[in-house]
């Protein structure tokens, strides 16, 4: 069986070394959005890329770079997310990282 839902996808870029108290900034933010029972999360790391200050990150094999591109998407109901946008904006959290959203239909499969 086929169920649909109108939800939201938010889309965190930072960089690979972003920190918050201490931890890699992407395992908290997977850690914290496991535990408030997020749908859906995934850690994409980029191969190269560049953001606000121009500085390009890359895996180029010449250089070893431990800050590369990292975008968290987040994927859950409407009512979740902006639930989520009132913690970054009460937090720092984020420090300076970009986040774009878009309306999504997440389509489940199966008996659930």
């Amino acid at each position: 069986m086929l169920k649909e839902s109108e939800s939201l996808l938010l889309r965190i870029f930072i960089g690979e070394s972003d920190k918050y108290q201490g931890n890699n900034l992407y395992k908290y933010l997977v850690e914290y959005l496991r535990k408030n029972h997020f749908a859906g999360v995934t850690v994409l790391r980029g191969i190269t890329g560049f953001g606000k200050a121009s500085k390009i990150r890359s895996s180029d094999l010449l250089e070893i770079s431990s800050d590369l591109p990292v975008v968290i998407e987040v994927a859950d109901t409407i009512e979740k997310i902006e639930e989520l946008k009132k913690v970054f904006n009460k937090t720092d959290i984020l420090g300076s990282a970009l986040i774009t959203e878009e309306k999504i239909k997440i389509l489940r499969y199966g008996t659930e």
